[in-house]
């Protein structure tokens, strides 16, 4: 694994498969890079593939205070590596930071999101800012379990899933990236889609929702793609917000290629 200093000092662990044009992929909330490695493998015949774990997060480091804009620094880093551009593609919380990275001025080729979790009416709207109350709390409080079931609780989990997480030896990791939660409720200011800086992306984007996923998150998808100048909608029959890779890489294969 390689690792490479972001602006502030922040070094970021990452690896890189493939040969061809570059690509980063941006991870959601409780995910580090690996969760993106099948994906990658999957797209390395095609790009040259970065995965990175996001700062505070696997192997890379993190510097406090916090900000949106040290993640976006954080990518440009990673960019810097691969040459003058790359291609992203961003998943759920990291799909909106992929979006604010671009409406930065990254150098972006073209960039796909898939289920970023905008908040679409004013319910959603309050429950995220209840959410991010209590989140707030939980982590100054030390109680990372706690910020973990917070968060699956938003997700739409049930109590007794809920419930066997905790007994499960997944449970220890999810906990050891719980303060990166704060960073994704950041990323997502206060749930509403940015539409002033999503009408101001001027690089193709492809918003992609799961067909068998909510309907909250295909409105999202859709008002992306309704928002960015030069925005494109694609559902994927059959997948929910735990995408199958191997649907999921020919879809972003061929956007990318410029398709």
């Amino acid at each position: 694994m390689e690792k490479t200093q972001s602006r502030d000092g922040t070094p970021l662990a990452h690896t890189r498969t493939g040969t061809g044009p570059a690509l980063v992929l941006v991870s959601g909330a409780l995910s580090t890079g690996a969760t993106l490695a099948p994906l990658a493998a999957a797209l390395s015949d095609r790009f040259e593939v970065l995965v990175y774990d996001r700062r505070g997060r696997g192997e890379s480091g993190d510097t406090p205070p916090y900000a949106v804009d040290r993640e976006v620094e954080d990518l440009a880093a990673l960019v810097g590596t691969l040459g003058d551009e790359a291609c992203l593609y961003g998943i759920s919380s990291g799909g909106a930071l992929a979006l604010r990275a671009a409406a930065s001025g990254l150098p972006v080729r073209r960039l796909a999101v898939y289920e970023v979790p905008y908040a679409m009416d004013d319910a959603a709207v309050a429950a995220r800012a209840e959410y991010t109350g209590r989140l707030t709390q939980a982590l100054r409080g030390g109680r990372r379990g706690d910020a973990v079931e917070l968060f699956l609780r938003l997700t739409g989990l049930g109590e007794d899933v809920i419930g066997r997480a905790r007994q499960s030896p997944m449970w220890a990791g999810l906990e050891s990236v719980a303060p990166s939660l704060a960073y994704d409720d950041a990323v997502l200011g206060d749930g509403r889609p940015p539409r002033e800086a999503l009408a101001g992306i001027s690089v193709p984007v492809l918003a992609l929702a799961g067909g068998a996923g909510t309907a909250s998150m295909r409105a999202a998808a859709r008002e992306i793609a309704e928002t960015v100048p030069a925005g494109r909608y694609g559902e994927l029959e059959g997948q929910s917000h735990m995408v199958e890779p191997g649907v999921l890489a020919p879809v972003l294969a061929e956007f990318f290629a410029g398709n």
